[in-house]
């Protein structure tokens, strides 16, 4: 198994809810643009995908949280891929606090590619991701 992609990040304190947590919602973020990063360096361009006509769109996504990030904490978001089916990937992703390695958070987040008629459509680009 190949090493996850791992993008770090610091929680910012416009992030935290009353309770002085991350707000459940703002892990979404963090998903979004390690997965965008992610994208990236695997040279698969999310702009020049769009532009061409091709969406990448997610349409399932399943959090378990396991602890709270708090104001300041360091983590990290690791991404892996694999194939959920034949027009289905995932990002399996998880969410590290680097202080102690301890796992905040798992996900999968499920996809697709759709063209500009709005079918199923998975691009050589995104293809590219599940090679060995």
């Amino acid at each position: 198994m190949t090493q996850p992609f791992r993008l770090e990040f610091q929680v910012r304190d416009y992030e935290l809810d009353m309770q002085g947590i991350v707000n459940n919602g703002v892990y979404f973020n963090y998903l979004e643009h390690a997965r965008h990063e992610y994208l990236q360096a695997k040279g698969v361009d999310f702009a020049a995908l769009t532009r061409d006509g091709i969406h990448l769109v997610v349409i399932r996504s399943e959090l378990d949280y396991k602890a709270p990030l708090k104001s300041g904490d360091r983590f990290a978001v690791e991404v892996t891929t694999e194939r959920l089916g034949k027009i289905r990937f995932g990002f399996r992703q998880r969410v590290i606090r680097l202080a102690d390695d301890k796992v905040m958070l798992e996900g999968l987040i499920t996809g697709t590619a759709l063209n500009e008629r709005g079918r199923p459509y998975i691009s050589p680009a995104i293809e590219s991701l599940f090679e060995a």
